[in-house]
């Protein structure tokens, strides 16, 4: 299998020690490439050099978290656009809404959605997009964009029913990470990914977070890593009803399109 982790936070401090292994075992596991998450403005420029130091395998998004949403001024939005004169930098966010930890005032956290989705209109790159607890928001703020995006994700999506459905009737993409195999918060999962078009799967580790809980043996330190996007692959794959070669090929074949990746 060919796979691709369109999510990877590996500008984690908790990489800094093993940064070169993890991505050696991401490879024996088929993980070909990645798309490195930057979600704040400390975190986005090393998003793009690690990017730059791996050149095919590594890519980059540039954006501000709604947690980090207070940073998103104007000389932060004069960063951003910096960044994303890289092409390495394939998508705009990770940006969206937050409502569920409110580590940012939601008023701060629209501003610096709305700045984040003109980036990504006046640029013409797809968004990686984050929405927890603040759905009504932020499909209205992402109707005032109809028709100017080029494409989005719902990356790491958890959410209901009703939500999903929201996103698919808007042709989105959305991105499925270890939350599936988490018997205490992901059950629902289990039959909702059966309802999303082949062509519009994507999937991810969001690591050093959400280690799939069905992983054995589970490693003592509790740290995702990209290498476990095979596991994760395998489990979509079932509950699916589908062989995981053909999953695989799709959410690689998707990833390409989206981020608009070479062949590898």
């Amino acid at each position: 299998m060919h796979l691709i982790d369109i999510g990877a936070n590996l500008t984690h401090e908790s990489f800094d020690h093993d940064r070169a292994a993890v991505l050696d075992r991401a490879r024996a596991q088929g993980v070909v490439q990645m798309v490195i998450t930057g979600a704040s403005r400390e975190h986005s420029p090393q998003a793009l050099a690690l990017a730059q130091a791996h050149p095919g395998e590594l890519f980059a998004t540039a954006g501000v978290h709604p947690h980090h949403a207070t940073e998103y001024t104007d000389e932060c939005d004069a960063e951003m656009r910096a960044l994303h004169a890289h092409p390495e930098v394939v998508a705009v966010g990770e940006c969206g809404l937050d409502y569920f930890r409110d580590f940012s005032p939601r008023p701060a956290q629209r501003r610096a959605f709305e700045r984040q989705l003109q980036l990504g209109a006046e640029n013409g790159k797809p968004l990686f997009l984050h929405q927890r607890d603040a759905h009504a928001d932020f499909m209205a703020m992402m109707k005032n964009f109809d028709g100017k995006l080029a494409a989005a994700v719902v990356h790491c999506f958890t959410g209901s029913r009703e939500e999903l459905f929201d996103y698919l009737d808007q042709d989105w993409y959305v991105g499925i990470t270890g939350w599936l195999c988490d018997e205490r918060r992901g059950l629902h999962l289990r039959e909702l990914v059966k309802h999303i078009p082949a062509h519009r799967l994507l999937i991810e580790t969001d690591a050093p977070y959400l280690l799939p809980r069905t992983v054995r043996p589970q490693p003592s330190h509790r740290r995702n890593e990209p290498m476990y996007l095979a596991h994760i692959v395998e489990e979509l794959a079932r509950d699916r009803g589908e062989d995981v070669a053909v999953t695989a090929a799709a959410t690689t074949r998707n990833a390409r399109e989206f981020f608009r990746l070479p062949e590898r």
